[in-house]
């Protein structure tokens, strides 16, 4: 036997190699599976509390942009006059009650120039839902209701309803909130308007809307008691 190879068999007798047994190759992978299992696990709770998140989070951001929008065509109201094919007087286009309002709005949805006119209601359709609608068209020199009607609703508050009041001016010293405003009653339109959209859902939020109108009155065809003092 060569030298060689003489130490190489001193050397392993002094240092026996051991490898694993069956079960510790075993409870190795079990362990490895385990751990793999609660990383998945958490990642899944991980991902799936993101997504909740971000959907309610989207939810949100969507009810807040509805409602500002309706905010910006309130402050936006116009006093759309117009002559009335029925009275043959000349009557100002706003029509509210305490579950809708229809108006006429130096704002329009896409932006786009001219007056829009706008309709909001509580809508229950079973081909569209349940929430706030929203109608828009465009209005020009005569009553905007017809377009109004032949336009399709779209559901902007999924899971609302609306409770609406108007403030009102009987008097120079007396201000007070009223559940109906008719514009070719009252010539002009109201001081503000009070809007609650009150969730229907447990899950919802309340949210309460106070618009001033700035241009509520109309020059050409107010009612004397109203133009009191426009002069002063």
């Amino acid at each position: 036997m060569s030298p060689d190879m003489r130490r190489f068999k001193e050397h392993r007798a002094k240092n026996p190699q051991r490898g694993f047994t069956l079960i510790e190759v075993l409870l190795a992978l079990a362990l490895t599976a385990l751990l793999l299992t609660l990383l998945s696990t958490g990642m899944y709770v991980v991902a799936r509390d993101w997504n909740e998140n971000t959907e309610r989070l989207d939810a949100k951001l969507d009810e807040s942009l509805a409602i500002l929008q309706i905010e910006r065509a309130l402050i936006a109201a116009f006093p759309h006059s117009f002559n009335s094919t029925e009275t043959l007087l000349r009557e100002v286009y706003f029509d509210g009650e305490d579950d809708r309002l229809s108006w006429v709005s130096t704002v329009s949805p896409q932006r786009l120039a001219g007056l829009t006119a706008w309709s909001i209601d509580a809508v229950s359709d079973e081909r569209i839902g349940e929430g706030i609608g929203v109608r828009t068209a465009p209005a020009f020199s005569d009553d905007p209701s017809a377009r109004l009607d032949n336009v399709e609703t779209r559901i902007i508050l999924p899971g609302y309803d609306l409770e609406i009041s108007y403030l009102r001016e009987p008097n120079a010293l007396t201000r007070e909130w009223t559940d109906e405003w008719l514009g070719s009653e009252q010539g002009a339109l109201p001081l503000a308007v009070h809007i609650l959209f009150r969730a229907t859902g447990a899950e919802g939020s309340d949210y309460e809307l106070i618009t001033p109108i700035k241009a509520w009155r109309h020059r050409s065809i107010m009612p004397n008691s109203l133009g009191a003092g426009l002069g002063q």
